[in-house]
């Protein structure tokens, strides 16, 4: 047996979170300390890509900040996630959608799957 897999198995919490994929907008409520405070701060914007499989998973999420885009990658697994949303399901024919970066305006945005 693969130890590191039988220690991933056994240590890991595994959180249940909605299924979504690249193309969709997400909020993610997490966990911040500062000093003996600790605050729940979200981060909401479009997925573009998820990579890794089951422990280590991690997925990358774009939003605009002013003019500024920022990019912020979570690991599935953080224990500093509380939850997450799915805001918007997003028509996208690519796994990892990394040309979203170079658009701005109308040209960015994504269609919504009606389901």
């Amino acid at each position: 047996m693969d130890l590191l897999k039988l220690v991933q198995d056994q240590y890991i919490e595994k959180k249940e979170f909605p299924k979504f994929s690249a193309g969709d907008t997400i909020t993610v409520y997490y966990k911040i300390k500062e000093g003996a405070k600790e605050r729940i701060q979200f981060f909401r914007g479009v997925v573009l890509q998820r990579r890794g499989e089951k422990s280590t998973e991690t997925f990358t999420i774009r939003k605009m900040s002013g003019n500024i885009g920022v990019e912020r990658i979570f690991p599935v697994n953080l224990p500093t996630i509380d939850k997450i949303e799915v805001n918007k399901v997003g028509k996208v024919r690519r796994a990892r959608i990394f040309y979203q970066r170079e658009l701005t305006g109308k040209a960015a945005r994504i269609k919504e799957k009606r389901a």
